[in-house]
């Protein structure tokens, strides 16, 4: 489905940590692949990143995803050398007892384990993990020996996994949410350079950074641009996926294509466009209602400066902030080319206002 140098950068960029606040190796890597397909670039001072694509034109369009990861912070180490946690993002206390942590310090990074004692010598009435149970073992004895490897409070760490295959017909691994945001806008960029786009409006191909802790990346940034349009990629959950309820939370499913999403963020036209784009191209999407929010940087850039028309792209994906995190191939390459089939088709200057 993806070549050499897609698979390439697809694996070296989702196998490196980003979490966030600490994003720059990330971002670093997604603008070395992008230098190619982009005219120029800009960033700020958070981290965010802009390719930007013909700048002269005075229409501004954007596609973005967001580049950070949940993760830890290390919070209180023990005279015995054990550290305990703080969340840094939605990270999941259920999922980390014998998983292993990259611990990153100016000494370089450092291997820990979250130990967890075994189940015939718990207490009996089956004690679960928390955050105030849950802790890091580096091998050390006592809190110097911890210090001294480079380790203090304020660290960060990310779980210790790396992408996989699964059946020829799945992605999994850690921080697909939403790493593979980034690399579909990547291979969209890649695409009109290859196929010599010319388009008649600026984009901006944009990886933001702190989505995980509140829009935060997507909030400054779209404010630096003041875009015309913005289209966001993100994922959402497959509900098909045992203990989902599909009355609560709708019917997705890995495999059926992107999911279109409906909100009051979401602006109508855009969406439609998107969708009359999709059935021509015969591009399978899905729908889900959002309610009042995305929850995702589509609300940030809608709400942005005088408001900018946006509209949100999900990519389906099972098992939501876990190491385990699984989206279907053909998914991934359906999200690509509807993105890549709306810009090439949006005219320079399009008013998307309902009244005019």
């Amino acid at each position: 489905m993806f070549d050499t140098q897609s698979n390439t950068f697809l694996y070296k960029y989702l196998n490196n940590s980003s979490p966030t606040g600490f994003e720059a190796s990330g971002q670093q890597i997604w603008l070395d692949y992008m230098k190619p397909y982009m005219d120029s670039y800009i960033t700020d001072a958070y981290g965010s990143v802009a390719a930007v694509i013909n700048p002269d034109a005075p229409y501004k369009v954007v596609i973005e995803a967001h580049a950070d990861e949940i993760s830890w912070f290390v919070h209180y180490i023990t005279d015995e050398g054990y550290i305990y946690v703080r969340r840094n993002g939605g990270s999941d206390h259920q999922i980390a007892p014998s998983k292993r942590v990259n611990i990153y310090t100016k000494k370089g990074v450092r291997k820990g384990v979250f130990g967890w004692p075994a189940i015939h010598v718990r207490d009996e009435k089956e004690e679960t993990p928390t955050l105030k149970n849950i802790h890091v073992d580096v091998g050390a004895t006592s809190k110097q020996e911890v210090l001294d490897m480079g380790i203090h409070v304020g660290c960060v760490m990310t779980f210790d996994d790396e992408l996989m295959e699964l059946n020829n017909r799945f992605l999994v691994g850690r921080a697909l949410d939403n790493r593979m945001g980034g690399f579909m806008i990547a291979e969209v960029a890649r695409r009109l350079k290859e196929n010599k786009v010319k388009l008649p409006f600026c984009l901006y191909v944009v990886n933001a950074v702190q989505e995980e802790i509140g829009l935060r990346g997507a909030e400054m940034i779209s404010r630096k641009l003041r875009p015309d349009l913005a289209i966001i990629t993100d994922v959402t959950h497959d509900t098909r996926s045992p203990m989902y309820n599909k009355i609560t939370s709708g019917d997705v499913r890995c495999g059926l294509g992107p999911v279109l999403g409906y909100a009051p963020a979401i602006h109508n036209n855009v969406r439609d466009m998107i969708i009359e784009v999709a059935e021509k191209k015969q591009i399978a999407f899905q729908r889900m209602a959002l309610s009042r929010a995305t929850g995702t940087d589509t609300d940030s850039f809608a709400y942005s400066s005088e408001g900018v028309p946006s509209a949100l792209i999900s990519l389906p994906l099972k098992y939501m902030h876990t190491t385990v995190e699984t989206v279907h191939k053909e998914d991934v390459e359906n999200v690509i080319k509807l993105m890549y089939e709306f810009l090439v088709q949006l005219p320079a200057n399009y008013d998307f206002r309902y009244i005019k």
